[in-house]
């Protein structure tokens, strides 16, 4: 019984461990791209004043993406 408890705990674990590691890359993979917010300038600037009202949020890709969206958009490509 002990062998069966041990087996069925390490299943679990390394099934949580998949788990965890899939979901926190998730957030990566659906980051909009800079063409995207380009098109869409009123959610670069949503996305934008949420990430200046939270630092955690900075680094992630949306903001970095909807910063430079927004630095193309009115600042312009070679400027």
């Amino acid at each position: 019984m002990n062998k069966q408890n041990l087996v069925l705990a390490l299943i679990l674990s390394t099934v949580s461990v998949g788990a965890i590691a899939v979901s926190s890359d998730s957030s990566e993979k659906e980051a909009k791209s800079i063409a995207w917010f380009t098109a869409n300038v009123r959610e670069a600037r949503a996305q934008n004043k949420l990430c200046f009202d939270n630092p955690n949020l900075q680094a992630s890709a949306n903001c970095k993406n909807a910063l430079h969206a927004l630095k193309i958009i009115y600042v312009g490509v070679g400027n």
